[in-house]
């Protein structure tokens, strides 16, 4: 089992200005992340959930994590939701 402290870090290895917020849907191993990082400035959603996905590669081959909720946002995109950081 993962840790949802240690699903942060591995995004954030990846993404370091990343604000990360990680919780768990049930089991432990299925989860829900929200990424908030400037890396995402000009990417395409997908192209924002790859990059995620690639810090999270070796849980998700594993399956530490089985299923994945992702959201993600650029600093900006987080503001005009409303969310402080």
């Amino acid at each position: 089992m993962i840790s949802l402290e240690q699903v942060k870090d591995m995004i954030q290895s990846q993404l370091p200005d990343a604000e990360v917020w990680v919780k768990d849907l049930g089991g432990g191993d299925h989860l829900e992340a929200v990424v908030v990082s400037t890396a995402f400035v000009g990417q395409s959603r997908v192209k924002q959930h790859q990059m995620v996905y690639v810090a999270l590669q070796a849980a998700l081959a594993s399956e530490a994590i089985h299923a994945l909720a992702l959201k993600t946002f650029t600093p900006d995109a987080w503001a005009e939701a409303g969310q402080p950081i």
